[in-house]
Formats: C-alpha cells, structure tokens, sequence
C-alpha cells in the first residue's frame, strides 16, 4: 500500500530529522516506552471500536494504530520490505493450523 510506504518515508524522516512541533518527533524524542504505551492504547482502541456499528469509527482507530506501528518499526530498524518478506514466506505455509492453546490453571 503506497500509503504506507510513504507514511514510512515520513516517520524515518522525522526520527533523522526531528521537527519541532512534530507528533512523531514528539514520540522518538520520549523514547521506545512512550512509543508502545500509545501502541497498546490504540490497539485497545481498535478493540472497542469494533465492537461499535460505527465502520467511520473503526476506520479511524485503525490509521491511529497502523500509525503508531509504523512509528514502532522505525524505531526498532525494521522495515516494510522486511515485513512483506515475512509475508511471503508465511503465505507459503500450508496446513500450519497450530493447536488450541491450554488455559492458564495457575496464576
């Protein structure tokens, strides 16, 4: 998705070249801690809003976590090219269905 792609562009741009006032300037500049605290708040976000009849709303929080991914990955060196390596690879798999996990019986 050229989308993608070019939000990519833009968020490594701003993590070698951090503009004052940028959000995800903001975000390099508070560290990988601040980086996942808003990751898991917009996957949870996701998660209430599909829960919602309201497809705008779940669009919404979904550009808000594909966002935050991708703030994620640059800050770890990881790159779409590597992803959609992966995503070859795994596609190639078939038959792969794992078991159910065993619930948690201790805490």
């Amino acid at each position: 998705m050229k989308e993608l792609e070019e939000l990519y562009a833009i968020a490594a741009d701003r993590k070698q070249n951090p503009e004052e006032g940028s959000y995800t300037a903001y975000l390099y500049a508070k560290g990988l801690d601040k980086i996942l605290k808003k990751f898991g708040e917009e996957s949870t976000e996701v998660i209430i809003a599909s829960l919602h009849d309201d497809k705008e709303e779940l669009i919404g929080e979904v550009n808000d976590l594909l966002y935050h991914l991708i703030v994620l990955l640059v800050e770890k060196g990881v790159t779409l090219e590597e992803i959609g390596a992966c995503m070859q690879e795994r596609s190639l798999k078939q038959h792969n269905l794992k078991a159910e996990r065993k619930p948690i019986e201790q805490y």
